[in-house]
């Protein structure tokens, strides 16, 4: 399945340089639940399409990315980011960071437990692997976590005649029911 953007890191690196641009240290367990996020809400959106090539895991604190987590274990890691991610993914993180990025890590890791997905991946067992479907699925039904037009809201233009409309990415065989 492709992904939105090339890499995880970019995305890991995005939401550091995010912070760090607002003064704000960006722990590690909030940068690995603001990735599930991400990855959660950007299948939503995308009718089930990936936003990064990630796998996410249950552990005893919450969701992490495996390999984010390795790579950050001492740091920033010295990786190249895209220095450009697209303006509609751009956009897409930053609804991620006003809804979720003053949300302490402790917030954001309970929000991310109670989800059904984390919930039956640690009950099958540690380090069990967190679907992409089973994300889809739990932040659809939105009962543990914001609904996605509270997290992501479209962008809004104005029509000729001054109308506000908003407006979302072409995503080739669906449809609007809207």
């Amino acid at each position: 399945m492709p992904t939105a953007v090339e890499s995880t890191f970019d995305i890991a690196l995005w939401f550091s340089d995010t912070a760090l641009e607002e003064n704000e240290y960006l722990q590690p367990q909030k940068l690995h639940r603001l990735l599930f996020l991400s990855q959660a809400y950007y299948s939503v959106a995308f009718n089930g399409q990936k936003l990064m090539p990630a796998i996410f895991v249950a552990e005893e604190m919450g969701p992490i990315e495996p390999n984010v987590y390795k790579a950050f274990i001492k740091g920033r890691p010295n990786i190249d980011p895209e220095l450009f991610l697209p303006e509609d993914i751009e956009n897409f993180l930053g609804g991620i960071w006003r809804r979720f990025g003053q949300y302490s890590p402790e917030r954001l890791g309970k929000l991310c437990k109670e989800t059904i997905a984390y919930k039956q991946a640690f009950k099958k067992a540690r380090r069990a692997e967190i679907t992409l479907e089973a994300m889809q699925l739990a932040f659809v039904r939105g009962e543990e976590t914001p609904s996605l037009n509270q997290v992501v809201k479209p962008k809004l233009m104005r029509s000729q005649t001054g109308r506000p409309v908003a407006v979302k990415s072409w995503i080739p065989g669906t449809k609007n029911h809207g």
